[in-house]
């Protein structure tokens, strides 16, 4: 009897041990449930106060221009490097050719021969081309980008047309717009110019053009190249010369300068956008929208300075 007694008093004791057990586990499973709520349900348990880190600076800290919009756009990551109203939808002016020769590089041969219509010479800024005159695309195309002809860029505009069998260049414009993408560009013609006192010849955004000048320097590198030049000089079959002065003067002063397009009207204000080398291969857009004639060169400038104090890794003071 005795041993059995103390078999039951051994058993009842590992029974109070194991219900013991079974309470401290609750016990303990109960703790971290909360501990897991606290983190899921601010206020469930104490929060440790999270301190926020202030971003690093960079070398576009206080910049000030006079643009009303601009960007900085990293053509091969796709980054904004810098942003200041860049979504905005602002008259485009002349960087509108950019659009037009895209267009037509497009359609076109940069050896395909185009007429000068009395259509296109009515365009304001009559550079004293002569009806009938053939020019080939490429020199036309360097006479629009660098020289800023209206002229040029509205028979390249019509060329383009015909040969795409378009209704009008507005619907082909629009087209390469959509397909690049370009969600805040539209075009009414192939200039830029302004339509009447209230209605601009183009609208867009300074990311869309940042996006479009780097199509257009992949697709015509070698007619981008001009814009690096002081002036440009093209001759029609017909044996006339015609020589453009550089319409961004301080083209020769970007170091690593890819490409380069001005524009301006009374209603868009001084625009311009450039593409330049940061480092090996690393071309950088940078556009301003809606600034002055002058300070738009000002503009571009400072960023140019910014961005390639940025890859250095430094700070302006």
């Amino acid at each position: 009897m005795s041993e059995l007694k103390t078999l039951i008093e051994q058993m009842e004791h590992k029974r109070k041990e194991r219900e013991w057990y079974h309470i401290g586990f609750g016990l303990f499973a109960g703790v971290l449930v909360l501990g897991g709520l606290s983190v899921l349900v601010p206020g469930v348990w104490p929060q440790k106060e999270v301190v926020p880190v202030a971003p690093l600076p960079t070398a576009f800290d206080n910049i000030e221009l006079s643009a009303q919009a601009a960007i900085v756009y990293d053509l091969i990551t796709g980054e904004v490097l810098y942003e200041k109203n860049a979504q905005a939808q602002l008259p485009l002016a002349s960087l509108t050719k950019l659009l037009t020769l895209y267009v037509a590089v497009d359609a076109l041969s940069l050896k395909t021969p185009i007429p000068m219509t009395a259509q296109a010479i009515a365009s304001e800024g009559d550079n004293g081309f002569i009806a009938g005159e053939m020019f080939t695309l490429e020199d036309l195309a360097k006479l629009a980008l660098v020289g800023s002809s209206n002229d040029a860029a509205a028979a390249i505009a019509e060329a383009a047309a015909e040969a795409r069998h378009a209704t009008n260049g507005t619907a082909l414009l629009a087209g390469a717009a959509a397909a690049l993408g370009l969600s805040q560009t539209y075009a009414l013609n192939g200039t830029g110019l302004d339509e009447n006192d209230a209605l601009s010849g183009a609208y867009g955004s300074a990311h869309d053009i940042a996006i479009l000048a780097g199509e257009f320097l992949k697709r015509a590198p070698d007619i981008a190249k001009a814009s690096l030049s002081a002036s440009v000089t093209a001759t029609s079959r017909n044996g006339f010369s015609y020589t453009l002065q550089n319409t961004n003067p301080e083209a020769l002063s970007i170091p690593g300068l890819l490409l380069s397009k001005t524009g301006y009207t009374d209603l868009a204000g001084g625009n311009l956008a450039v593409v330049f080398d940061a480092g090996i291969a690393h071309p950088i857009a940078i556009v301003v929208l809606g600034s002055t004639k002058d300070d738009r060169f000002l503009d571009v400038n400072t960023l140019v300075r910014a961005t390639a104090a940025q890859f250095a890794g430094l700070t302006l003071d």
